[in-house]
């Protein structure tokens, strides 16, 4: 009987075959294209993915935030510490719960979307697929990420 586990080891020649390592590979071709990309902003790709979300709703919680970026607290406040002294954001309790950190942008952080909107417009470019490619790839990765969190 052969074994059809899709990463098996021993039934790949080589490191090309692996679903693991094309998810990788990819990964990686996407960090390099979005550094030559945010240096001229001076924000990594994680601080882009916290800007990109308070954009889109200001005024999160840092549990909020780390939800929807999948990242928690202890690798979350050190870029949120960065992105503060940078100037891009604030931090403050939330005067309602103590417990909680409100984040919000300044306005030198509002002022760089103006900056950024090229950003995504590039990578659309330089991925060249089309809207419904790319929906259905981002579909069947949102599945593999859900299903190994689950």
């Amino acid at each position: 009987m052969t074994d059809k586990r899709i990463d098996a080891p021993d039934t790949r020649a080589d490191v090309t075959g692996l679903l693991c390592f094309s998810l990788y590979s990819a990964s990686h071709a996407f960090t390099q294209l979005y550094r030559s990309l945010l240096d001229k902003l001076s924000l990594t790709y994680p601080q882009y993915l916290v800007m990109l979300t308070l954009w889109h709703r200001d005024g999160q919680t840092v549990k909020e935030l780390g939800k929807t970026l999948f990242l928690d607290s202890s690798t979350l406040t050190p870029l949120l510490k960065r992105l503060d002294a940078a100037g891009l954001i604030t931090r403050s309790r939330n005067p309602r719960d103590e417990r909680e950190v409100l984040i919000h942008l300044t306005q030198k952080g509002d002022d760089l979307r103006t900056s950024a909107s090229d950003v995504g417009r590039c990578i659309e470019e330089a991925v060249g697929l089309d809207a419904e490619t790319v929906q259905s790839v981002k579909a069947s990765l949102d599945a593999i990420r859900d299903k190994i969190k689950s």
